[in-house]
């Protein structure tokens, strides 16, 4: 259990290590409940400031506290950032020397660091264990908890096995943290990893910052170049479903001028974190990457996330458009799909491991993520109303910016669907519209379906309107794609309501992409210069950026873990000129005090002379 000092309030703890001087909303609370030894399930949005949640009460605590951390990269960022405001923390991982690991581990078993961070692979090892059962843990960390859960966005074995934690150390806090699950994914992790007794907190899902947009992918690489084009200064990222289209796209993007790095996990290790390090540390840089990369990123200023593939779940896609944005400014999202997309999900699904029962869940997931593609309605109502949340519509994704128009199609969805029983119901999307629209090819003439009374039925309406006419009637469960007859679409009693005419078939009517990239990332930009103060000074603000960039170079650590650029703004605002007024910049803390005061206000009054 954890036993917090009575010497030193959470309040002053916040202020004079971390540099704030109040908590965000829902902090408190969580920091209070495992100051009181409470097993605790938080579900916060990406850059809410889960990760103070669990530092101050470790600081604060008597005991030592163990971090379960998915990604060398961010244990070695989050040991960084601790170490910057004089906090010990140790690390173990495969990234470091023996050497390193067998100094960390003896900080934190004489108690010099209170934090260590640790793989769950690592930690869940029997002599790991052993020694761990020596010492006096206060808490278990579990960040990305979602892992555990076979609900879950990201599922992984070695996450699950972190059930056994609460038998093998009965007396020691679990706070597990994540910024996606769903009411069945908490209810599994709050099970496996307190058998139910755990105060669970949930803070919302919406980033109001980061913009929404849909898109067909009727050309990818087109649909990119529109969407980059005024990017090639910000930093982002394309998730792919394959290695390699992973690999190509980056390098035609590399070809086009981006500085693209591919990560998947056909690479090895060490290239893996090369990239990962040049992705945190170098400027405008765009990874390009299948699923393997992500969690954990603790990047601030990723300003945009593709997705070129559409991602396995609902779950899944809010998980990975949560690495945008982090830092509270303007980012955008972009997901181009294709009905070819949703049916190599499906197989995946299909032919992946799990039961009947599972296979069935999480189709469902991916229908109600095809239905977020294909909603003429608000897309963050959408996406936010999958996680029981509901809001207005945001005025902040492509349907609420550029309404799409919406119209009967009663009679063409009858058209289509004659067509599927025409044919048997044995045929997939491309060769309906083909017969439909009364292409002459091979299949068409092997079977002779160019006799049928639907050939040519829907000939002067354009093939893309027909496919996604198609793919609508899928998303409102019209129409299902059978999978065992290798896409098969067959008709559901809803598709027959609509043939019968006992049901109306409303449809958008727009397919092709909307401007709405270069667009709204330019309103990001008044967005951003809208944060600013009005008597802000932009050269001196530049100039407190190019100093922190200097120094984080210098001790090879991310820019954010000397300062965030909420921070930095605050600074160019206020112009602190004494050590007192430096220390009430919010980020500032007695650590950062001794170490950057002299630095950076020397910038600041070289600035305050050239304006005199």
């Amino acid at each position: 259990m954890m036993e917090s000092s009575s010497a030193t309030s959470s309040a002053q703890l916040l202020k004079s290590m971390f540099g704030y001087d109040a908590f965000r909303p829902g902090q408190a609370e969580i920091i209070e409940a495992i100051g009181q030894g409470q097993h605790v399930l938080a579900v916060m949005p990406t850059g809410a400031g889960k990760s103070l949640c669990y530092q101050l009460p470790a600081v604060a605590a008597n005991t030592r506290t163990v971090v379960v951390s998915p990604l060398v990269a961010l244990m070695d960022d989050q040991v960084a950032a601790l170490g910057a405001n004089g906090i010990a923390a140790g690390k173990i991982h495969s990234g470091q020397s023996r050497e390193q690991n067998i100094e960390n581990w003896q900080k934190f078993a004489d108690a010099e660091a209170k934090l260590l961070y640790l793989a769950p692979e690592r930690l869940m090892q029997p002599r790991m264990l052993d020694a761990l059962r020596r010492k006096n843990i206060g808490m278990f960390v579990i960040d990305e908890a979602h892992c555990v859960s076979k609900w879950g966005a990201d599922f992984r074995p070695d996450y699950e096995a972190l059930s056994q934690l609460k038998e093998r150390f009965p007396n020691s806090t679990i706070a597990a943290f994540t910024a996606t699950a769903d009411k069945a994914t908490r209810g599994d992790i709050v099970q496996k990893l307190t058998a139910g007794n755990c105060a669970v907190f949930v803070k919302g899902f919406d980033r109001p910052n980061i913009a929404l947009a849909v898109a067909p992918k009727q050309n990818l690489k087109n649909s990119l170049l529109a969407f980059l084009r005024d990017k090639k200064h910000v930093s982002g990222i394309v998730y792919c479903l394959s290695r390699t289209e992973t690999d190509k796209l980056a390098d035609w993007l590399d070809f086009q001028g981006f500085k693209a790095i591919p990560y998947h996990a056909g690479k090895s290790p060490e290239y893996r974190r090369e990239a990962q390090h040049r992705f945190m540390h170098e400027e405008a840089t765009i990874m390009v990457a299948t699923v393997a990369f992500g969690m954990g990123i603790d990047k601030a200023d990723i300003r945009f996330v593709v997705h070129a593939s559409l991602p396995a779940s609902m779950e899944a896609f809010y998980q990975e458009i949560g690495r945008a944005g982090r830092d509270g400014a303007a980012a955008e999202t972009l997901l181009l799909y294709s009905l070819q997309d949703m049916l190599r999900r499906q197989r995946m699904i299909f032919e992946g491991e799990g039961d009947d029962h599972f296979k069935m869940l999480e189709n469902k997931r991916l229908q109600a993520l095809i239905g977020y593609c294909e909603t003429a309605g608000c897309r963050r109502l959408a996406l936010l109303s999958y996680f029981d949340e509901i809001i207005d519509r945001c005025g902040n994704c492509d349907n609420c910016l550029h309404p799409p128009a919406v119209e009967d199609y009663s009679e063409v969805a009858r058209q289509i669907i004659a067509c599927m029983r025409a044919t048997g119901q044995f045929f997939g999307a491309a060769h309906i519209v083909d017969v439909l629209r009364g292409v002459q090819n091979v299949k068409v003439k092997e079977r002779k379906h160019y006799e049928l009374k639907s050939f040519g039925a829907a000939q002067k309406i354009p093939k893309d309107l027909l496919q996604s006419l198609i793919r609508q009637l899928i998303a409102q469960g019209a129409i299902r794609v059978n999978l065992e007859r290798y896409g098969a679409l067959q008709i559901t009693d809803k598709g027959q309501a609509i043939f019968s005419g006992n049901e109306p078939f409303m449809a958008r009517i727009d397919t092709k992409p909307k401007r709405i990239a270069g667009a709204q990332f330019r309103s990001g930009h008044r967005q951003i210069a809208e944060d600013l103060p009005a008597d802000t000074n932009p050269a001196l603000l530049q100039a407190l950026k190019d100093l922190r960039l200097k120094i984080a170079r210098e001790r090879a650590v991310p820019a954010f873990v000397v300062f965030s650029d909420k921070t930095l703004i605050h600074m160019a605002h206020v112009a602190p000129q004494t050590e007192d007024e430096f220390l009430h910049i919010n980020g500032v803390g007695q650590k950062k005090l001794d170490e950057f005061f002299v630095p950076f206000v020397e910038v600041i009054r070289t600035h305050k002379r050239q304006e005199l």
